[in-house]
């Protein structure tokens, strides 16, 4: 059961705003940290989503309640939880007062308070019935998942992660057609490059979603108020009863910008190394923080569960006494996603951003197979791209299709990054290897990518 104060004044040592995974990150850590002081997190929310598993509460899962983040570790850690809203900030005098009147007083503050979905300002039709957005409110969630049922045809703009995953897992639920409408020449392609991403697309055709790249969207069109299909820029007309918006998300900057407290020009709050503010007592975490590449150093807009929980970690740490070796160094940002048996991940930037950015590169691919034999049931091929520094060999960004040990891997492949690992010490590396959990010792993927590569740096 909750312990939701009801005081109308208290007082905490730390006050984390947010109840997602940057918020549950930054008070455990904290509390980890500094066990002597108080936590309390201030939410909204009741019951809290796991913003990752929220695609799969329309296909895989049975109800949005085996989506929910438990509280187990935040009260077994002692840490207070209080379901409100906050709706001013003193920063002065350090009082956060929230939608029930009560005023909070705190010595250090940390602002989790994560993002919303963002819609096309332009973008006529988008306030339809049966047009949507993905929230991350359990609430909200279910209200769309009894109306989705109720849908013959979708239609899903956008075709990032968060857009295929709800188009597979609504194709998977039995809907007469699914498509994506993606602007940009392939989906996932902020993440992947063309070779990637195409397989990615031909997949999803094969289990039966329309994918439709390289068209944007005009209008949405309707009649009486609902949706009846989306306009192309083409001219062509896909008839829809039901919309949805995968179409990124804002960070939820009102309670801080109203505090004073400065912002980006991304509009996300701005925050150093140690994830502190302007404001010295000040933290901000997650969605509505400030991100930059670990690669580029260029500020991103990237929204990830991986990253927020990282920052925050690192602010829980240096709530009361700051580290250098305990700093955020940009984010590597990993990514991984699967449709059906086949999974796919990658971690820094890829071979067209490097290029871009204006990186000498060099890359190296191999494909392999995840067990040995390959003869052994439940193998899969396993296909590493590798994009490397030129000059250093310094490994700058990864790219894998393969089988379920895809999602670990890439998180290998992002430790690689922000150690900043060469090819040749990937290759001089000793892995453990079994024939059932990985590939063969004498054709790691990783690790013939890696030689590959290797041999184009050494000969430049």
């Amino acid at each position: 059961m909750l312990n939701i104060q009801k005081s109308k004044k208290m007082k905490t040592d730390v006050l984390v705003i947010g109840g997602s995974a940057a918020a549950i990150s930054a008070a455990t850590t904290g509390k980890s940290f500094y066990p002597d002081k108080e936590f309390l997190v201030l939410r909204m929310e009741e019951k809290v989503m796991v913003p990752c598993g929220i695609p799969y509460i329309f296909g895989t899962l049975e109800s949005s309640d085996q989506n929910v983040a438990p509280d187990k570790g935040l009260l077994d850690a002692g840490i207070k939880i209080k379901i409100d809203e906050a709706i001013s900030l003193d920063l002065e005098k350090k009082i956060c007062k929230s939608a029930d009147g009560t005023e909070i007083e705190f010595d250090k503050l940390v602002l989790a308070t994560g993002s919303s979905p963002k819609v096309p300002a332009w973008l006529k039709g988008a306030d339809l019935e049966n047009a949507f957005t993905i929230p991350k409110n359990k609430v909200l969630i279910d209200q769309m998942l009894v109306n989705c049922d109720l849908r013959k045809k979708i239609v899903v703009l956008g075709g990032g992660f968060i857009g295929v995953e709800m188009a597979d897992e609504l194709n998977k639920r039995g809907k007469q057609a699914v498509t994506i409408v993606e602007i940009m020449p392939h989906i996932l392609s902020l993440a992947f490059d063309p070779e990637l991403s195409i397989r990615a697309e031909e997949i999803l055709r094969e289990r039966g979603v329309n994918v439709i790249t390289n068209e944007g969207v005009k209008e949405i069109l309707g009649e009486n108020g609902k949706v009846t299909g989306v306009l192309l820029n083409n001219g062509d007309i896909i008839e829809t009863d039901g919309v949805i918006l995968s179409t990124g998300y804002q960070p939820n900057v009102g309670l801080a910008e109203k505090a004073g407290i400065r912002l980006n020009q991304h509009g996300s709050i701005k925050v150093n190394e140690y994830m502190r503010t302007e404001h010295l007592d000040v933290f901000a975490v997650g969605d509505c923080a400030e991100k930059f590449s670990f690669v580029t150093r260029t500020l991103k807009g990237i929204m990830l569960a991986s990253t927020a929980c990282a920052e925050g970690r690192i602010a829980g740490m240096n709530l009361y006494k700051l580290s250098v070796v305990r700093s955020f160094g940009g984010t590597i940002a990993i990514f991984s996603t699967s449709f059906g048996d086949v999974s796919f991940a990658a971690a820094g930037v890829t071979e067209s951003l490097a290029k871009e950015r204006g990186f000498d590169i060099v890359t190296g691919t191999f494909e392999g197979v995840d067990k040995h034999p390959a003869t052994l049931p439940g193998t899969h091929k396993q296909l590493i791209k590798l994009i490397v520094a030129r000059d250093s060999g310094i490994l700058l960004g990864g790219e894998i299709i393969g089988g379920p040990s895809t999602g670990e891997l890439v998180n290998l492949i992002g430790l690689a990054i922000e150690n900043r690992m060469t090819v040749e010490s990937i290759m001089t590396s000793q892995i453990g290897t079994h024939p059932l959990l990985t590939a063969a010792p004498t054709a790691y993927p990783l690790i013939k990518a890696a030689e590959i590569a290797a041999k184009k740096h050494i000969s430049r």
